[in-house]
Parts: structure tokens; sequence; C-alpha cells
């Protein structure tokens, strides 16, 4: 077994994932977050173990339907107008990957972390306490009709490429197979061999819990800084004190920028501003999660509710929440769902981090013993057991059996 003492800093569900890898090969392992576990990012998203969905949002043709996008207040795209002029770098670099050349080479590299998504779930939690939130499942795409379906042509062919081909149910038997839904839906694109959470910060708490059980320690403190004196990483300076290391591991998700920029790497990544509503004791649940095409947002059936989650804000890190995203987010479910009724809500908004490639950074910086793993934009819960196996590997001496080319740390110094 390797031996050595890895510091992993972020303990959303790449951080956990990396954490537990490293423990199982015989690694000590320290967990840092400011935080508690699974209560960042990881504790918002549509909790949708999404292996198909590795096709970026920058296909061809972005371009030219983005400012249509921006000014229809039915389209879930928000823009705080006054963080244009910070965001404009970016948006210029994200924009440019808006082609078939770039959007191809983006989907290779996201299938890599996605495909296998529901077995590495399963891998990672088998055996343990945190298995009670996996559930395998179908993932519904529902769309008014069939030329919504055949709009979305492009991005259809891509992931049968990838083996990923929807059975297409049509007319009455739509309502048939999911009774919530709206008669003005006549056709569903079924995904088999997907899966979802059922409550993702419990679940990213359980696998904390094991590593602790397993002799791992998770310490509540913020990363101030890194010591690389020698040029390679001998600790990691925190609140709470320093922390001696042999590596270590930067997964958390936005805030890992600021992090990079201590190593000196500017890293072009925007907090992509996300939104989820819970309904609490609905009257109608999916018998499977769904992405609703005409609103763009998913629906999963959780324990705590019925989660809508969807909308992209741009707009930074304020924690404010804005008024328009959620309101339309509440239209959308009242017109999918009309007879929707429930208790209670709860609003969220967290922050993805958005690499301007789509794709996440995961591997060594240099030869710092520094690992990137972090930037996972959509789909950070459905990537972060895959994730955490490429990076416990590497620092265990493994070799990857994948191409850890599109994901290289420093592929924009």
């Amino acid at each position: 077994m390797s031996s050595g003492h890895t510091v992993i800093v972020g303990a959303g569900i790449v951080g956990a994932a990396t954490a537990l890898w490293l423990r199982r090969a015989g690694m000590e392992v320290t967990l840092i977050d400011k935080g508690e576990p699974g209560m960042g990012t990881s504790y918002g998203n549509g909790g949708i173990l999404a292996r198909c969905a590795m096709v970026p949002v920058t296909a061809p043709g972005m371009i030219l339907k983005s400012p249509k996008m921006l000014f229809d207040r039915n389209f879930p795209l928000f823009l705080r107008w006054g963080y244009l002029p910070k965001l404009a770098p970016w948006l210029l670099r994200y924009m440019s990957n808006a082609n078939d050349k770039d959007t191809r080479r983006i989907a290779r590299g996201l299938t890599t972390i996605v495909g296998d998504s529901l077995e590495q779930h399963q891998m990672l939690a088998k055996g343990t306490k945190a298995e009670k939130w996996l559930r395998e499942s179908e993932y519904i795409f529902a769309y008014n009709d069939r030329s919504a379906f055949e709009a979305d042509a492009y991005t259809w062919a891509l992931r049968k490429e990838a083996g990923f081909v929807p059975e297409l149910i049509e007319g009455a038997a739509v309502q048939e197979k999911e009774p919530i839904l709206t008669p003005d839906v006549h056709l569903l694109a079924v995904m088999q061999n997907h899966g979802f959470i059922l409550n993702p910060a419990a679940y990213v708490a359980d696998l904390v819990a094991l590593l602790r059980e397993m002799g791992g320690t998770f310490v509540q403190a913020e990363v101030r800084d890194f010591d690389l004196s020698g040029g390679q990483i001998s600790a990691v300076e925190t609140d709470q004190g320093r922390f001696e290391c042999d590596s270590a591991v930067l997964a958390t998700g936005v805030w890992s920028k600021p992090l990079m920029g201590k190593l000196g790497i500017k890293v072009p990544l925007e907090a992509e501003r996300g939104y989820h509503i819970v309904h609490k004791n609905p009257s109608q649940q999916p018998n499977a999660p769904m992405m609703v095409a005409s609103g763009k947002f998913v629906v999963t059936p959780m324990s705590e509710g019925l989660r809508c989650a969807g909308v992209v804000e741009f707009g930074g890190l304020d924690p404010a929440l804005s008024k328009a995203p959620l309101a339309l987010l509440r239209r959308q479910v009242r017109k999918v769902f009309p007879q929707l009724t429930w208790e209670s809500e709860e609003e969220w908004l967290g922050f993805r981090p958005a690499p301007s490639d789509s794709l996440p950074l995961v591997g060594e910086i240099g030869a710092t013993g520094v690992f990137a793993a972090f930037g996972h934009h959509h789909i950070g819960l459905t990537g972060g057991p895959k994730t955490g196996r490429m990076v416990a590997d590497l620092i265990s001496g493994k070799r990857p059996n994948h191409d850890m080319t599109p994901f290289e740390p420093k592929r924009f110094s």
C-alpha cells in the first residue's frame, strides 16, 4: 500500500470521493473545509447522475442565439449587468468554444468524467450507510412535441456517438408514463441506466463520516496558503494552524480560483449562479428524474420533497438571491405540472464553477505535489466519484487508464 499524507481542500462530493479512494489505498488523509461537509455547491444540484450530460452548453450556434436568450424573460439565462465588465474576458473565451470542433473535443473529455457515473457512485458507496441515498433510475427528457425534440438533434447525435440513445414515447403514452405532466408535453426521450441521489447533502455527509470511521480526519478551517518553499508542497496553512503534508488536492469548486492564484496560476473560471426550489410534501412526484426541455430545468423526487433546479445567472459570488430567476422557475413549474400542490418551499442559490472551456481541471499542477480537482460546471455530483478516483490514482502512483490531457490544470497558462 502507498503511504504519505494528503490534505484535501473542499468537502463536497469531489473532495469526499478523493479522500475515500486515497484512504482505501492506505494514505493518511486530512479533509479541510470552511463549512460543513456537503453544504456548499454539492448541496444544491439537481441530484441526477446524468451519464449522458457530456455535451457542453457552448454548442454551435450559441453565439447567434445568446442575445435573444438574454432578453427573453422566459429563457433561464440572467445577467447582473453591473457585473458584465468583469465577466467579459471570461465570456469571450467561453463563447470561442461554440463551434463543432471544440464542442466535440469537450464532449469527449466530459464523457470520460461522467460516462460511467452510476457505476462510480455505486463503487464509492457500496456497503456503506451512504448507499441508502443512491437510486438507479431512468432519466427522462420532456419535450412539447417532436419538432422541439428534433431542434436538439445536434446534441442527441453527439450523445448517440457516445453510446447514449433514448427510447421515444409519444402521444397518450406520455401521461401514462408520467401523470404529473401537463397534456402539452407530447414526447419523452427516456434514457436508461441513470440514477439520482435522494439527498445530496446527507449523501456527502455520510461519505465524510465514513472517512472518519476509516481513520481519516475532517477539519473545519479556512485555507489561507500553501508552503511550496522547496518547490513542492510541504504544508497547507489555515486559520486553524498548519497541516504538514506530502501532497494536497484543491477540490473546493469556484473557491479554488484564488487558491490557484497563490500558486501563481490564473484560471479563467467564473461562478455560474444556479438556483433550486424544493417543494415540500408535494401532491405528486414524477416516477423518475426529468429534464423539462421547454424550461431547461430538472425535476428530481428527493427525500425532502420535489426539487426543481436550473436557471443560469452571471453575477459573481454575491450571496443575495435574485428575484427574477426564482420567479421564472415558479412559472415553469406551474406550467408543466398544473395539478401540483405543496405545503412549503425552500429556495437555494449556489455557485457552479465554470471554466471557460467547460472541462474540469484534474491532475498535478506542474511538479508541486498539489493536484487540481475542480471546475465541474454542471457535472459536479455526477462526475465527483470518477474525478476522485483519478486523482487518488495519480497520488498513489497508479497510471491512469484515461487521457488526462483535456483536464491539464495548467492548460490556460
